[in-house]
């Protein structure tokens, strides 16, 4: 569903069905974070969707104010691969185990 930014996003909840005006982010509501719709224009987990659709990601997400109080909140976000066991550094890219690369080609001279 979209979110009031415009982009994709799996974990976005809207109710809009007879005058109802609901929206939620669900990941958030799932690590007990407060969401507000501003949160959705800097979020990177609609990127990291679109990018890398592992089953086996689960993704972890909090909200903090970068650096001091005069920056507005953010969502930060971790990943952990179940098939592997490990922290993921790139969440766009992945554990690098799930799925493997395609072959590489050699050229012989």
């Amino acid at each position: 569903m979209k979110t009031p930014s415009g982009r994709e996003c799996p974990h976005f909840f809207g109710d809009y069905y007879r005058g109802r005006n609901v929206e939620e982010c669900r990941l958030l509501q799932l690590h007990s974070q407060i969401w507000s719709p501003d949160l959705c224009k800097t979020c990177p987990v609609p990127d990291i969707a679109r990018a890398n659709s592992c089953q086996y990601m689960q993704l972890k997400v909090t909200v903090a104010r970068p650096f001091t109080a005069i920056f507005q909140r953010r969502v930060q976000v971790t990943a952990f691969c179940e098939k592997s066991k490990r922290d993921v550094a790139e969440p766009q890219i992945g554990c690098g185990e799930c799925h493997e690369l395609p072959f590489e080609f050699e050229i012989k001279e």
